[in-house]
C-alpha cells in the first residue's frame, strides 16, 4: 500500500519553462479551437466548456502565469486567490461561503496512514448519529483516511446522506453543539468544519441521498480499498501535488483532478463488472459497500 517508498509520478503535466504552456495544455487548447489566450479566465472558461471537469484550476493558473512570463507556482497568493474566486462558480455551481469565523491558512501536510483514523471516525459517527438521529440516512468514512495504508492529511472526512439537503434546519442546528459550523454550501453539497477554536479533526460533508455526489465518493473509496495499485497511483498524484502546492490547499485539490477522474473511470468499469452498489442506508457506514471489502478525496 502507499507509503514513503518510490512511486510513479502521475502528474498530468511536466513543469513547463516559465512563460510557456505545458505541451499537453497547448494541445488541448488547440483541440478546443481556443487560440486567443490573452484573457486567461475567458480562455479557461472556454476550455471548461469543451472539456468539462478535465479543465482544472491548475490550467487556469498556467494560463495566467504564461501571460506574466512566470511559472504557475510563482503567482502571488493574491493572484492565485483572485483566480480561484473567478473559477469557483464554474467548478462548484451554487457555491456560497457561510461561516464568518475562518481558520488561518494551513499548509498541506501528508502523513503516513494511521490505524487510529477508523477509530476516530467511529467516535465522530456516534456523536453525529446522536445529534441527527433519523435525519442521517447514511454516515460514511470517505476520503484518503478511509483507505487502509494510504497517506493523507490527518483529517477525517465524513459523508452524511440526508433525504432533503435543502432542509438545513434538520441538520445544521443539531451539528452546532458538536462544534461544527456550516462553512459553505453549493448546489449538491454542504460542508461543515470545526470552529477555529477546535482542532481540525474532521471535515463533514452533507449530501443528498441517491445523488451522484454520494455515489462517486463511496465508489472511489471502495475501488481504492479493493485495488492497492490504484491507491499507489493516487498516492503518487497526491504526493506530487503536495510538494508543488504545499502553500495552496485549493491548488492541491485541483492538481489531483486528472488522477481522480482517471481512477473514477476505472472504478465505473469495475462497478459494472462486479455489480457494486451502495449498501442499504440502514447500514449506516459500518464498513462494507456492495462488492468491495470495504474518496471529496482529500
Amino acid at each position: 500500500m502507499p507509503g514513503d517508498g518510490p512511486a510513479r509520478d502521475v502528474t498530468a503535466h511536466a513543469a513547463p519553462e516559465p512563460g510557456t504552456l505545458p505541451a499537453g495544455l497547448a494541445r488541448r487548447l488547440a483541440a478546443a479551437g481556443i487560440s486567443d489566450i490573452s484573457d486567461p479566465v475567458a480562455a479557461w472558461r472556454m476550455l471548461r466548456e469543451a472539456e468539462g471537469p478535465r479543465a482544472s484550476g491548475i490550467d487556469l493558473y498556467r494560463l495566467a502565469a504564461r501571460q506574466r512570463g512566470i511559472a504557475a507556482q510563482d503567482l502571488s497568493q493574491a493572484e492565485r486567490g483572485a483566480l480561484a474566486r473567478a473559477a469557483t462558480p464554474v467548478l462548484i455551481p451554487g457555491y456560497s461561503p457561510v461561516a464568518h469565523r475562518r481558520r488561518a491558512r494551513e499548509p498541506v501536510h501528508l502523513v503516513p496512514y494511521d490505524p487510529e483514523w477508523p477509530r476516530r471516525f467511529a467516535r465522530w459517527r456516534g456523536r453525529i448519529r446522536a445529534a441527527l438521529s433519523a435525519t442521517a440516512l447514511r454516515t460514511e468514512h470517505v476520503g484518503s483516511t478511509s483507505v487502509p495504508g494510504l497517506a493523507a492529511k490527518p483529517v477525517i472526512d465524513i459523508q452524511v446522506s440526508v433525504a432533503d439537503i435543502a432542509d438545513e434546519a434538520r441538520y445544521a442546528g443539531p451539528l452546532e453543539p458538536l462544534g461544527l459550523q456550516l462553512s459553505n454550501r453549493d448546489d449538491v453539497h454542504r460542508y461543515f468544519s470545526p470552529i477555529p477554536e477546535q482542532p481540525r479533526e474532521l471535515h463533514l460533508h452533507v449530501c443528498q441521498a441517491g445523488s451522484a455526489w454520494e455515489r462517486d465518493h463511496l465508489l472511489f473509496r471502495d475501488y481504492l480499498r479493493a485495488h492497492p495499485a490504484a491507491a499507489d497511483r493516487y498516492f503518487a498524484g497526491k504526493r506530487a501535488a503536495a510538494v508543488t502546492w504545499r502553500d495552496d490547499r485549493w491548488a492541491y485539490t485541483e492538481a489531483k483532478t486528472d488522477i481522480i477522474l482517471d481512477i473514477l473511470d476505472d472504478a465505473e468499469a469495475w462497478s459494472r463488472a462486479t455489480g457494486w452498489a451502495l449498501p442499504p442506508a440502514s447500514a449506516q457506514g459500518e464498513g462494507v459497500a456492495g462488492a468491495a471489502a470495504e474518496f471529496d478525496p482529500d
